[in-house]
């Protein structure tokens, strides 16, 4: 019987438990640390499926952690307050030269391109205090100015679905002059707006058009709780913490608060399971069978770890064996059967960082494309000549259902409608939940469930939440805390809930996410805090004193200098250095950071990240500085591909030192004459020549120079790793390279 290729849509929703659990404070309320249940609440949760209810033949899963849904329940009762929700209630003559500071410093916490631009009053205060200063801002800005930035902040993370509604449609035609009123009744909106959203998921699952999944109670990362040691597994000679975190007996608690709060909010019991960031392992299997759970989902990574087979990728990006990862499989283990589905990890990629640079009708087409692509390749590996899919593949496209969209132009409805329009109409395609998948095609490839590797959806690997010297301090936090409640056997959950669920926060997995290397966010301090208040609320409530080391943060949180990139990022190519361009690329400190050998380097800063368009570059250049004058015209992008068979050759440069890696050869080079803004591109071929070829990169000064290189120009594969030197010179004569004694890496995505 012939097949159309089936695709699985897995949005998983998810935010860390904000709430505070400092009860120095005699209020009633629930304090919230940060707001981004309440503004993700009004812009990501309830539109994503109100758009796709409009498709009613595509099929989806959506995941809702349990510790989201209790959060968003304290603002829809109106016991959930946070500091940004409670400036904006504040009347503008009462705030307090410390609460301007803060409105300051935060209120423009909004990707200013798709949220604040388009909105000319908020885009007049932004660029006040870009242009002008925070310390301007506070000793020019009058009432009305903070009671308009209150209620922008608050009305842009309102979904545009949400924009016709009338109140809603007043303020933003208003635009100015808001009053403390407007606010509160904007605060009303919002509560509206979440109140809906459990709702809505439960009404479309019973219609059959989603399936709702759930989380570990407060998403930790269950093979880690089981043992920490399991970190080792994908990286044998990880610093593990000191003390050894072995507690499966947590695993089961997590499970069955999930699985009892699903029922209650849902009306019948879960099927899936999204294990926290995708985390598997042997030892968590059981549990997860036990409860009763019918499938999980994870990541190609580990799937590629468990068949100790690497998914190559053809030049457009495409799984070159698709007949391995676009299917479910059934892991076998004395306690059960459980179905796992892998996620193709660059389709969720594109979804959830690239898509949202490119034209919405583009992408849209983009992604059905790659869709297109994976079926012609499955047809092309069937005997025969058959023109149809002959068995039921699955395609699973798994990824965070809220961040990515504020990098959307209208946060991503454009790009939504024209990808579900075209795949409503489409022949050949066809989306379902997995449950669909699994009930009409159950499993037929087995793995052993002691044969799974233990990783998550990074690397395959752990080394996001343990292994740094931060991480594993806070593990031996947690650790410490966690035996002191084993010695308290008389605090069962039923007579001292509060121990056990500052102990479930405290397992979450975003604290160790954020501490140490890797991630970094403006917020860190406040994430260090939570994690440290949880650890305090189990002490507290088994009425134990409270370790000293736990008033004190876990690491000290400065400004990174030297890092690698963050994130993928998608800068804008105009010479601003605009900072929420470049705030997750890598950097590396030159002139004046990094001892006296580069006190006279004109160049400061280099940035670099990539996306699955482009590799990035920024230099930030000293003050004043002018090619020509202060710093050679002619700066080289030298590319050095590693263990890669090809045609290499020097750089074409004269006076250059016999030294690495200016004596290395390469095999593409970009010339960039900074007087001119201009661009020559060239291949090495045989006999040491260069050639030139056609590109399209792009190229910026202003404040900064900032360049733009296509993979296409490239033609690396992806996953493939790069290496980058730069190198001055001034006509044709080396100058200066950097970095000093060392090159720029980079991996194709």
């Amino acid at each position: 019987m012939p097949h159309p290729l089936y695709v699985a849509f897995v949005w998983h929703q998810h935010q860390p438990l904000y709430k505070s659990r400092d009860r120095s404070s005699a209020s009633t309320s629930n304090q919230y640390r940060l707001p981004w249940v309440r503004l993700h609440g009004t812009k990501d949760y309830l539109d994503l499926v109100l758009i796709l209810e409009r498709y009613p033949k595509l099929h989806q899963t959506v995941n809702l952690v349990p510790s989201l849904i209790l959060q968003l329940e304290d603002y829809i009762a109106g016991t959930a307050f946070d500091p940004y929700l409670t400036v904006s209630l504040t009347p503008t003559e009462q705030l307090q030269r410390e609460q301007q500071q803060f409105i300051i410093a935060n209120f423009f916490d909004a990707n200013h391109h798709t949220l604040i631009d388009p909105h000319p009053r908020y885009a007049e205060l932004y660029h006040q205090r870009q242009e002008r200063g925070a310390a301007w801002c506070l000793d020019n800005w009058q009432k009305e100015d903070y009671g308009d930035l209150l209620a922008w902040h608050n009305l842009v993370w309102i979904d545009p679905i949400f924009w016709d509604d009338s109140e809603i449609a007043q303020w933003l035609q208003q635009g100015r002059g808001f009053t403390l009123s407007d606010r509160q009744r904007i605060y009303s909106k919002q509560r509206e707006i979440i109140s809906r959203i459990v709702p809505q998921h439960r009404h479309m699952q019973e219609t059959g058009q989603l399936e709702v999944t759930t989380s570990p109670y407060t998403h930790p990362i269950l093979p880690l709780l089981a043992d920490t040691n399991s970190g080792r597994v994908a990286v044998p000679n990880m610093n593990l913490p000191n003390y050894r975190f072995q507690w499966a007996e947590d695993i089961p608690r997590h499970l069955q608060k999930a699985w009892e709060l699903y029922e209650d909010r849902f009306g019948q019991i879960p099927r899936g399971l999204w294990p926290s960031e995708q985390s598997v392992s042997p030892e968590i299997l059981p549990y997860i069978i036990k409860q009763g759970f019918n499938w999980i989902v994870s990541d190609e990574a580990v799937l590629g770890w468990t068949l100790k087979h690497f998914f190559h990728r053809d030049g457009a990006g495409n799984v070159i064996e698709p007949e391995l990862l676009y299917r479910p499989y059934r892991l076998q283990t004395a306690a059960g059967d459980l179905s796992i589905v892998f996620r193709d990890h660059r389709l969720s990629d594109l979804i959830g960082f690239t898509y949202g640079s490119m034209p919405p009708k583009r992408a849209a087409a983009d992604l059905v494309g790659h869709l297109e692509s994976i079926a012609h390749q499955l047809k092309q590996h069937q005997e025969g000549d058959r023109t149809s899919l002959e068995q039921p593949w699955l395609v699973t496209i798994a990824l965070d259902g809220e961040n990515c969209w504020e990098y959307y132009p209208q946060d991503g409805k454009p790009f939504l409608e024209n990808l579900y329009q075209t795949l409503s109409n489409h022949p050949h395609i066809k989306l379902v939940t997995v449950s669909e998948f699994i009930d009409a095609f159950p499993p037929t490839a087995t793995i052993p469930g002691e044969k799974l590797h233990s990783g998550s959806w990074v690397d395959g690997s752990f080394t996001t939440w343990i292994g740094d010297p931060a991480k594993n301090r806070a593990w031996d936090l947690l650790a410490a805390a966690r035996d002191v409640l084993a010695q308290h056997p008389e605090a069962t959950e039923e007579n001292n809930p509060e121990v056990w669920e500052a102990l479930y926060a405290a397992e979450g997995s975003d604290w160790f996410w954020w501490f140490g290397e890797g991630h970094s966010s403006n917020h860190d301090a406040i994430f260090d805090q939570l994690f440290r208040e949880h650890l305090c609320g189990i002490y507290q409530a088994l009425n134990q004193p409270v370790p000293p080391v736990l008033l004190r943060p876990v690491e000290i949180h400065a400004a990174p200098a030297d890092h690698r990139p963050q994130s993928f990022i998608h800068p804008n190519i105009d010479g601003m250095g605009d900072e929420q361009d470049w705030d997750k690329a890598g950097r590396l400190e030159v002139g004046g950071a990094r001892g006296t050998m580069h006190q006279s380097s004109t160049v400061q800063r280099i940035w670099y990240g990539v996306d699955h368009l482009n590799f990035y570059l920024r230099l930030d250049f000293k003050t004043g500085a002018k090619p020509g004058q202060d710093l050679p015209p002619e700066l080289n992008l030298l590319w050095f591909y590693p263990d890669r068979t090809m045609h290499n050759s020097p750089p074409p440069l004269v006076d250059l030192p016999e030294q690495a890696p200016m004596n290395y050869m390469f095999h593409h080079r970009l010339e960039v004459n900074l007087l001119t803004q201009s661009v020559h591109f060239q291949e090495a071929g045989e006999h040491y020549q260069w050639h030139p070829r056609a590109s399209r990169a792009q190229v910026a000064l202003e404040r900064c120079l900032e360049v733009a290189v296509p993979w296409a120009d490239l033609q690396m594969p992806p996953d493939y790793p790069l290496r980058l030197v730069l190198v001055l010179a001034d006509e044709g004569r080396f100058q200066q390279y950097l970095p000093e004694n060392a090159l720029i890496p980079i991996e194709v995505p």
